[in-house]
């Protein structure tokens, strides 16, 4: 057996970047796969010159180290920095909709979204925004999208004060 290897060591590197080369596909990392290349690069010198294992090691380990200095980064890049896949309800956040059932500071409203139909609260927790009126999701909270209103302003009377800030600054009536 030791014989045989001896003399076909070009198999046991090509074995080797068969491992590394599958456990790549769980690791999805692409460290794995240069460290496989470089194995096949020691097959190659092995099936060459099967009696100089220093030599098959050397190239090996220079191979896998310049695929991992000069492809690696260029692949991870490539693969791993493309458009972000929002899932469940994150997809939904930025996006507008229109307000189909009034929506109160306790609850209760709706709005029609991507052709879905959610519950809303509004974000300032104080306005009512009426149907009709175009809406964007600020953040999910449970199955609750909580909205803000899209170019209009937001009734800013002060209850507590039974003031409006605007009417502060206005000239008293003669």
């Amino acid at each position: 057996m030791m014989d045989w290897l001896r003399e076909n060591v070009w198999a046991a590197w090509l074995g080797l970047a068969a491992v590394l080369g599958l456990a790549e596909l769980a690791s999805l990392d692409f460290t794995l796969l240069m460290l496989a290349a470089g194995a096949i690069t020691a097959a190659g010198v092995g099936a060459l010159f099967p009696h100089l294992l220093w030599l098959q090691i050397v190239v090996g380990l220079i191979t896998a180290a310049a695929m991992l200095a000069a492809i690696r980064p260029l692949l991870v890049r490539k693969i791993h920095h493309g458009i972000e896949l929002k899932t469940g309800s994150a997809h939904v956040i930025g996006r507008s909709g229109v307000v189909v059932k009034e929506i109160h500071p306790d609850g209760g409203g709706s709005i029609k979204l991507n052709g879905e139909l959610w519950t809303a609260r509004p974000y300032d927790e104080v306005s009512t925004i009426a149907p009709g009126t175009r809406v964007e999701v600020m953040s999910i909270d449970g199955a609750t999208a909580v909205v803000y209103p899209i170019g209009q302003p937001i009734d800013h009377t002060l209850p507590e004060l039974g003031t409006d800030p605007e009417q502060k600054n206005a000239e008293p009536p003669h």
